[in-house]
C-alpha cells in the first residue's frame, strides 16, 4: 500500500470502486477525496478515450501485450511517476536502470496490472521539448498534446520574437498553436496586441481572455473537448496557473498556486515548479508548465519554415538555390523587401532563428560519413 501522504494527482477525485483497495499503487488520498455517489468523474464513464487514447496508440499494441494496462503519466518526479488508468490514479514502478527523465507528462505507457510496473512507453504522437543553454539533450516538456496555448500579457511581457520561438516549437511538435492574451483590461489598445499576435503566423488563432473568469473556459471550449489535451507555456506571471484553475473548475482539490507580476517590467515569479496533468471540468486535460526565462531553438527547421511561410515560399523563386537572401542577384526575398511586401523585422528574426537553429541542431552522420541535419519527427 503506498504512503497515504502521497500528493494527489491534480484535478482528479473519484469515489473508489469496490475493488480499489486491492489494487496496488492506487492513491488512497485521491480515491477517498469524495464520498461515494459524489464523484467528480463518474467511474462508469471513465474510458481510455476520455483520457486521450486514440487508434494511434492502440495500433502500437502487440498481441502478447493484451494483459498489460494502458496508463497516462500525470506527474514526473525525480524518483517516481504517477498516472491515470481506467482503474483510477496509480503510482507506477519503474524497472531497474530506468530514469524518470525519459518520460514526459502526457506519455502513454503499458504497465503490469499487479505491480503497476512500467513495461514500455508507447511512441508519442507529439512531443514538446526544448534545449536549455549548455544542455546536452533536449528537456522534455509534455507529450501527446493536441493544442499548445501560448500565454502572454498585453503589457511589457508581449514580445513577438519570443512568441515566434514558441510557435516554432509548436509547429515542429505537430501541435496546434493558439495565442492567449491576458491582462487586456490594463492595456490602452488591446486590439493592437491582437493584430500583432495574429500577424505572426498564417491562420493563427488569437484569443483575448481574463483567466480568472468562467468566460475564459467558454472561450477555449473548441480546444478542450473530451479526450483532448492542451498545454500552457509562457513567461511567469502571465496567468497560466490561474487559467489552469479556471479550466479545472471547483472540483480541483489542490489548485495551482498563482503569483503576481512586477509592475515596472511585467515580469513574474515562478509559482509552478513542475509539470502536471489536470482534468478539465468539461472534459479533456490540461498540462501546466513552469515559466521559461529562455527558450533556445534546436532541430525545429520545419517549425521555422511554417512560422515564416512568407519567406519560405519566396526562397524557391531565387536565382540561386543556395541563396542566403542577403546580397545575391535575383533574390526573391530581397525583391519583396524592396517592394514593401515583406516586413524587414520579420526577415531579421527569421535569420536569427534560422542561424541559431542551425548552430544548435546536432549533425547526424549518414552513409559513407555524409552529414545531414536531424530530420523532422517528434514521434519518439
Amino acid at each position: 500500500m503506498p504512503n497515504a501522504a502521497m500528493p494527489p494527482i491534480h484535478g482528479w477525485a473519484i469515489a473508489p470502486a469496490p475493488f480499489t483497495p486491492h489494487l496496488p499503487g492506487i492513491l488512497p488520498d485521491v480515491c477517498d477525496a469524495v464520498p461515494p455517489g459524489k464523484a467528480v468523474t463518474d467511474p462508469s464513464t471513465l474510458s481510455l478515450a476520455s483520457l486521450g487514447w486514440t487508434d494511434f496508440f492502440g495500433d502500437q499494441l502487440e498481441p502478447d501485450e493484451a494483459n498489460l494496462v494502458p496508463a497516462r503519466i500525470a506527474t514526473v518526479h525525480r524518483d517516481r511517476l504517477t498516472g491515470l488508468s481506467q482503474a483510477g490514479p496509480i503510482e507506477m514502478t519503474l524497472p531497474a536502470q530506468a530514469n524518470t527523465g525519459d518520460y514526459a507528462v502526457g506519455d502513454w505507457v503499458l504497465v503490469d496490472a499487479h505491480e503497476w510496473l512500467v513495461q514500455r512507453r508507447l511512441t508519442r504522437k507529439t512531443v514538446l521539448e526544448r534545449r536549455t543553454q549548455g544542455g546536452r539533450v533536449p528537456q522534455l516538456a509534455a507529450a501527446n498534446v493536441d493544442t499548445l496555448f501560448i500565454v502572454t500579457s498585453c503589457n511589457a511581457d508581449f514580445n513577438p520574437a519570443r512568441l515566434e520561438r514558441y510557435l516554432a516549437l509548436a509547429n515542429e511538435a505537430g501541435t496546434t498553436p493558439v495565442i492567449l492574451l491576458t491582462k487586456a483590461d490594463t492595456a490602452a489598445d488591446a486590439e493592437a496586441y491582437q493584430r500583432q499576435a495574429a500577424a505572426l503566423q498564417r491562420g493563427l488563432a488569437v484569443v483575448t481572455l481574463n483567466p480568472r473568469t468562467s468566460d475564459a473556459a467558454t472561450a477555449l471550449v473548441a480546444w478542450c473537448g473530451a479526450g483532448e489535451t492542451v498545454a500552457l507555456v509562457g513567461s511567469s506571471g502571465v496567468g497560466k496557473s490561474t487559467l489552469v484553475n479556471t479550466l479545472a473548475g471547483s472540483a480541483q482539490r489542490l489548485p495551482q498556486q498563482t503569483g503576481d507580476i512586477r509592475e515596472h517590467d511585467a515580469k513574474g515569479r515562478h509559482t509552478t515548479t513542475s509539470r502536471s496533468l489536470h482534468a478539465i471540468a468539461g472534459g479533456g486535460w490540461v498540462i501546466d508548465t513552469p515559466g521559461m526565462r529562455t527558450l533556445q531553438v534546436s532541430d525545429v527547421a520545419y517549425g521555422i519554415d511554417t512560422l515564416f511561410a512568407e519567406i519560405t515560399e519566396l526562397a524557391p523563386l531565387c536565382k540561386f538555390r543556395d541563396c542566403t537572401h542577403v546580397h545575391e542577384p535575383g533574390c526573391a526575398v530581397q525583391a519583396a523587401l524592396k517592394a514593401g511586401t515583406l516586413d524587414p523585422e520579420r526577415l531579421a528574426r527569421w535569420r536569427k532563428l534560422s542561424d541559431e537553429n542551425q548552430s544548435n541542431t546536432p549533425v547526424q552522420s549518414g552513409p559513407r560519413g555524409a552529414k545531414s541535419p536531424g530530420a523532422r519527427g517528434k514521434r519518439r
